[in-house]
């Protein structure tokens, strides 16, 4: 996809929400991001082997405010809200995430749900929200 392209579904609310994306276009996405003037949060899944490190890798990624619950519910709610971290739109790359994911089992899905429910939110507020989780063409090849 060109960069302009590439800017122009970045900027768009309605299109935003969680997606498997080509790990070859994580920088693109990255720069795209910046140049919108996004949050971009780059969150490196690799070796996260639970909830709580997966909880713990995104606090840390999105500078959570103490106050964060470390569960599902808490993450939902800092992600609906988002207001110490105030930017034109958000870009969560969810990085190297395959293993993760693949083991994760339930986790996975409610992650995924919970990310596209702040989306949905956000475009609600005409800001777009991305949770992108790039994998390696071969695995998202068999995705599709």
């Amino acid at each position: 996809m060109k960069t302009q392209e590439l800017r122009e579904l970045l900027a768009d609310p309605a299109q935003a929400g969680a997606y498997f994306v080509d790990a070859a276009d994580t920088e693109a996405l990255a720069e795209a991001g910046a140049f919108l003037e996004f949050a971009v949060a780059r969150i490196d899944l690799d070796g996260c082997g639970d909830k709580r490190e997966l909880l713990r890798r995104m606090a840390a990624a999105l500078n959570f405010p103490d106050w964060f619950g470390h569960n599902w519910d808490a993450l939902a709610d800092s992600l609906e809200d988002l207001s110490w971290l105030p930017a034109g739109g958000y870009l969560l790359l969810l990085e190297r995430a395959q293993d993760w994911q693949a083991q994760a089992g339930e986790d996975a899905a409610v992650l995924l749900d919970i990310l596209n429910e702040a989306s949905a939110q956000w475009a609600e507020a005409r800001k777009p929200f991305w949770a992108l989780f790039p994998l390696p063409s071969e695995r998202l090849d068999a995705m599709g």
